[in-house]
């Protein structure tokens, strides 16, 4: 039997920070996860580098940047880079690694270098796999009925789940994460992945869930000056409020919200099966838990939707981590302002449960002494590309069409209310954020900067087009549709 310390891993999709009620939120249940927070350390400023769904996978499974693994993008069919991943290091260390849920890597089978993945793709046989959550409805009785209940992964309508309870994608997950727990080998250590759909759209609670919050006080978005300024937007924000449109009304904006965190909470209550397992198998006390997210969601605040961007709610993603039973690098009940990147789960992980870490690992140990001054943040190459930086105080975003920067004092404005960049007493520390910016730019996004200022490339108007294949909206796939591998995004606002 060995005595290294086990390893829980847990990331969801679309999860913003603030949606914690250990983050004080108002409306939102997650006591599985509060209890979690008070029990080891709540990183508050942990970001990702590049808030779209693959590039950040591939992050957090190589402990790189996108530069590095290169994606800034959202490359379907891209392999997953030649580098050690988190999987293969925990492996090569003499541990059992498996995972549960949604990997997103190409092709949709490499289990890059877990033992076994038993996967969910959210409905994606189009790139040549079955998952293993649709052979499994098809032996329940329901073939190529995940998606039967109508709703689109990037859209925001939303209805209950259509079938059992026991086969909404959350429980199987969790059913599947409990039973590979149980079937380990007794004589090594586990590193077990488990990775939630949701709450990624489709917006389809369980009932029960749904109902769960029939009398909760449910927010409303909030927005700012600069927000409504709708014709001095940035060209990336008028695609996005043009695309997903501004003219909900308050019960809609309500109804979106509360089924996304009634999502939300399923996956909070179902954890405690997954905690439950492991105390049941006495390996609670000795077993490493990280929740997180790959990316958070806008949910209509600033009139912006989904991902994509460097707001709070897009970027700025829950991390909660807990170290074995009694380790002092992770104290009960306590929060740290550090500056995190996707990028320091694999290193932490590793030296919380002591492997040496790969020297092509570009992260940070969040139980180290070690401390960055700033990360930066890329996505997209094309006229909707941004760019961050983000300071323990500020945070400058760069929308080269156009030539739009913002600048935010987070400690004051956490919600980016009051755009900072054209005030002449902020002036100093715009050109310090800059010069840094312009410092990491590279693949072609050089050509941004002449005399070294930022010049960025023409304005362009955005013309709403059809939207004929709604968001990427799946149909029934019994028979598995044919293989489509154009490489081709759907769903993507642009």
């Amino acid at each position: 039997m060995s005595d290294q310390p086990h390893v829980l891993l847990i990331s969801t999709d679309h999860w913003p920070a603030h949606l914690l009620g250990a983050a004080g939120h108002s409306a939102i249940r997650t006591p599985t996860l509060d209890t979690l927070a008070a029990s080891g350390v709540r990183y508050t400023n942990t970001y990702a580098e590049c808030p779209v769904c693959i590039p950040a996978r591939r992050t957090l499974m190589t402990g790189v940047t996108p530069r590095t693994h290169g994606d800034r993008e959202f490359a379907v069919q891209e392999p997953m880079p030649r580098l050690p991943t988190m999987a293969q290091t925990f492996r090569d260390a003499g541990y059992q690694a498996y995972a549960v849920g949604k990997l997103h890597v190409f092709p949709q089978r490499d289990r890059i270098g877990f033992d076994d993945v038993i996967l969910a793709e959210e409905g994606r046989p189009i790139l040549g796999a079955i998952d293993d959550y649709e052979l499994w409805l098809t032996e329940q009785g329901y073939p190529g009925l995940s998606y039967g209940h109508g709703m689109s992964n990037n859209e925001y309508v939303y209805r209950a789940w259509h079938l059992p309870e026991r086969t909404h994608a959350t429980n199987w997950a969790t059913e599947q994460m409990c039973r590979m727990i149980r079937r380990r080998d007794p004589t090594r250590p586990g590193f077990w992945y488990l990775s939630y759909c949701h709450p990624h759209p489709p917006l389809v609670p369980l009932q029960w869930y749904w109902d769960f919050y029939a009398d909760a006080e449910i927010p409303l978005p909030h927005s700012s000056p600069w927000a409504q300024a709708a014709d001095e937007l940035p060209y990336a924000l008028r695609v996005i409020q043009q695309r997903y449109g501004t003219n909900f009304s308050e019960a809609e904006l309500r109804g979106i919200r509360r089924a996304f965190y009634a999502l939300c909470t399923h996956i909070d209550h179902q954890l405690r099966l997954v905690i439950g397992t492991l105390r049941e198998e006495q390996l609670l006390d000795n077993t490493i838990i990280c929740f997180t997210a790959d990316h958070g969601d806008m949910l209509g605040n600033h009139g912006l939707w989904a991902k994509r961007l460097y707001y709070e709610d897009s970027a700025n993603i829950p991390m909660i981590l807990l170290g074995p039973g009694g380790d002092p690098r992770t104290p009960a009940g306590t929060t740290d302002d550090r500056i995190v990147g996707w990028q320091d789960v694999m290193p932490t992980l590793l030296h919380l449960a002591g492997i040496p870490i790969p020297d092509t690992v570009e992260g940070i140990s969040m139980v180290g002494d070690q401390r960055r001054d700033y990360l930066y943040g890329e996505v997209g190459d094309g006229p909707m590309g941004t760019r961050m930086i983000r300071e323990q105080r500020y945070k400058l975003i760069y929308y080269p069409t156009g030539n739009c920067t913002q600048l935010f004092d987070m400690d004051v404005d956490p919600l980016e209310q009051a755009d900072l960049s054209a005030s002449p007493a902020h002036a100093e520390i715009r050109e310090r954020l800059t010069a840094r910016l312009i410092g990491e730019l590279y693949g072609g996004d050089e050509a941004w900067v002449q005399d070294g200022q930022l010049v960025g490339t023409p304005d362009r108007d955005f013309q709403p087009g059809p939207n004929r294949g709604l968001s990427g909206q799946r149909g029934i796939h019994w028979p598995p549709p044919p293989l489509d591998l154009r490489g081709k995004q759907v769903g993507m606002p642009g």
